[in-house]
């Protein structure tokens, strides 16, 4: 009698997702961690694709969080803007944490800050997305911290994915000592033509 392969469940499709509420906190946590990772709001209805849960649900868990973050006087806030849901430093509490990114030794910009602003640089508008495909790796964080120095920041919406686009800013000429972008040394050849961007979005990888 032969012996039959067992199936990788890894590579199952049939694999259930986790189930939150076998979670330790249950949905309440899996929405706090999911909160989290968040850059950009995002519906109730995405939410509660995420957790297998109702729009009903998870937007009176919101709610509760909103609050009761509002009465902790936490050093975040949970707002709705936009239609989405996303956390943000609280309003009286920017100056410390501008205080913390441009101040002391946090103020040299890091290699992986300099290869981003050198992304955007020369290929913008470009979308975050597409910015760690160039790079290889997530550029969430680094991209946050160039938009708190000023180096970078939003230019519009990319019209078929909807994505935020990103440019360089004066302040960013002034710092390169450059009049405009037409002053920039000549390396964009170096760089993924927008054709390659376009096959690594396809693929699912920009």
């Amino acid at each position: 009698m032969s012996e039959e392969a067992v199936p990788d469940r890894a590579d199952d499709p049939e694999e259930p997702a986790l189930d939150v509420a076998t979670v330790p906190g249950g949905a309440r946590a899996a929405l706090e961690a999911v909160l989290m990772v968040l850059d950009e709001p995002v519906t109730e209805e995405a939410l509660a694709t995420a957790l297998r849960s109702t729009v009903e649900e998870v937007g009176g868990l919101l709610d509760t969080l909103a609050q009761e973050y509002a009465v902790q006087e936490r050093g975040f806030v949970l707002r709705r803007l936009g239609g989405g849901w996303r956390l943000y430093t609280r309003a009286d509490l920017a100056p410390v944490v501008e205080g913390f990114l441009l101040g002391g030794q946090q103020a040299r910009l890091t290699q992986a800050a300099l290869e981003t602003l050198a992304v955007v640089a020369y290929r913008q508008p470009i979308s975050r997305a597409r910015i760690g495909a160039i790079r290889g790796v997530n550029v969430d964080g680094v991209v946050r911290t160039l938009l708190a120095r000023g180096m970078v920041t939003e230019v519009g919406q990319d019209p078929t994915a909807g994505a935020v686009l990103y440019g360089t800013t004066d302040l960013f000429l002034q710092k390169m000592g450059l009049d405009s972008l037409d002053d920039l040394p000549a390396l964009a050849p170096y760089l993924p033509s927008a054709e390659v961007l376009e096959e690594l979005a396809a693929e699912g990888l920009a």
